[in-house]
């Protein structure tokens, strides 16, 4: 139930869709922090500023009403500046969901992180409920030496329903080349094969942890299986790519997790 007001583009009380852009913006704070001088709810997206730990600022965004539905346009764009330190993370679970306006939703993410700064994306997961298309689009844009650990889990449907469809794009950039573009596409109306054995294999959450540090250029990672449905994977660049399938949310979490620590230990 949406309880922020149903407003569509126009503003009104239509089913046009609710457009909501929140920005972040992070920078040294020349004491040895991390300062926030943009921190930008919108609509649904409420961003809260939460405890930091040494010089790294933590940041979580909020759902303020369900969504996103049918026919919004939800966005997060957060940069980090030179030697900035931000952590992101989400209070909940998003879910997708069918709604009165006809046509897809949208999730875009646009992050940028200067030579040097760093960033931890870690949001709950995104759930493609029964009914809902969703199209979620993230573009990374990274400067030289710049750090990054972003974590992305989706679970197809809800327990014991069958699940939307669901589209998601996935690219990262590293002073200007790109380490990974990939995008896939579940649910009703996907192309076929998406639940079949060279994709998902009957499981319903999926997940991928890319880690990006200037020291893998020089000590990189090996190739290695995580599990029975889980592997790292090197790629062309100082970064790997963890992907992983399971059964549900908890498990899914529990291999990226353990391959995180490894990876930071």
């Amino acid at each position: 139930m949406r309880t922020a007001g149903e407003a569509g583009a126009d503003g009104g009380t239509g089913t046009a869709g609710v457009k909501a852009t929140a920005r972040i913006a992070a920078r040294v704070d020349g004491r040895g922090g991390t300062a926030l001088p943009v921190l930008e709810s919108d609509g649904p997206l409420a961003l809260r500023r939460t405890r930091g730990s040494g010089d790294e600022a933590r940041v979580m965004l909020v759902g303020a009403m369900s969504g996103p539905l049918g026919g919004d346009r939800f966005a997060v764009e957060a940069e980090v500046g030179e030697g900035a330190r931000l952590r992101v993370g989400s209070a909940a679970a998003t879910i997708a969901l069918p709604g009165q306006a006809k046509g897809e939703a949208r999730y875009d993410v646009r992050i940028d992180v200067a030579a040097g700064g760093e960033l931890r994306w870690l949001p709950e997961q995104l759930i493609s409920a029964q009914g809902s298309d969703l199209w979620a689009s993230t573009r990374v844009e990274l400067g030289v030496g710049a750090r990054l650990v972003f974590r992305e889990e989706q679970v197809l449907g809800r327990v014991g329903e069958e699940p939307g469809r669901l589209t998601s794009r996935l690219g990262v950039w590293s002073g200007g080349r790109p380490l990974l573009d990939q995008q896939v596409g579940c649910g009703p109306g996907a192309p076929g094969g998406w639940d079949g054995p060279a994709v998902l294999g009957g499981f319903r959450a999926l997940g991928q942890l890319v880690v990006v540090r200037p020291e893998f250029a020089d000590r990189m990672p090996g190739p290695k299986v995580l599990g029975e449905t889980a592997a790292l994977t090197p790629l062309a660049g100082p970064a790997v790519l963890v992907s992983a399938l399971a059964p549900d949310a908890l498990r899914l979490r529990r291999v990226l997790d353990e391959a995180l620590a490894e990876l930071d230990g």
